[in-house]
């Protein structure tokens, strides 16, 4: 899918003090920070993230996009939201192939993958953040027991998921193939942009927990 340039994205990204801008940014932002840490990679317009960060105070989050194009409007969200903006949240703009260059290994708590792109294609595999391509990565930035949360609408890349975290050095916690029937797991569910619009129109959300 195309996506839309947003014409002044790149500056307002490359301005923003929400954004860290470079490793060296991340580690200033950490710096002296002795709570959890959560990451969501591919966070898009940032509505799962932040509301995490409001809810959870005592946590530091950040989130990782690629595109300053849908970094933006999480930017500017914040920016609506005046002295109210969570201040346990920073955005990086960044390919999730890149990670280990911003994060020092068993440094996070938990990282989230919400609705990544399925890359359909066969041979476009390892680039599905749930492959054990990157699932081998992400152990090893991973703190013992930590955990990554996947959820998706695509049945495919769902079964696909289930059959790389083993492989990968992970061992399976919860999962379900329609998230939003199970009332004890929405009772701590935030949505995304996507989760909202994808159940609404009756699709099943699919979800699994793994651990280290």
């Amino acid at each position: 899918m195309r996506l839309k340039h947003v014409k002044g994205s790149e500056e307002a990204v490359a301005e923003s003090r929400f954004v860290c801008h470079s490793p060296e940014e991340v580690k200033e932002y950490m710096e002296g920070r002795t709570n959890p840490l959560f990451l969501e990679i591919g966070m898009g317009k940032g509505r799962f993230i932040i509301d995490n960060a409001l809810r959870y105070p005592g946590n530091s989050y950040l989130g990782i996009e690629m595109y300053e194009s849908v970094m933006i409007k999480a930017i500017r969200r914040l920016e609506e939201m005046g002295e109210d903006v969570p201040e346990n949240l920073r955005f990086i703009r960044m390919d999730a192939g890149d990670i280990r260059d911003y994060f020092p290994q068993g440094s996070v708590d938990r990282i989230y993958l919400n609705f990544s792109d399925p890359w359909p294609k066969t041979r476009h595999a390892k680039r599905r953040l749930p492959s054990r391509n990157f699932l081998d990565i992400f152990y090893g930035l991973l703190k013992e027991n930590g955990t990554i949360e996947f959820k998706t609408d695509n049945r495919e890349l769902f079964d696909f998921a289930m059959g790389e975290f083993e492989p990968a050095g992970f061992k399976l916690l919860y999962s379900t193939y329609d998230l939003h029937s199970d009332e004890e797991a929405m009772k701590d569910n935030i949505m995304t942009e996507y989760e909202q619009k994808f159940s609404s129109k009756g699709n099943k959300i699919c979800k699994y927990v793994i651990q280290k």
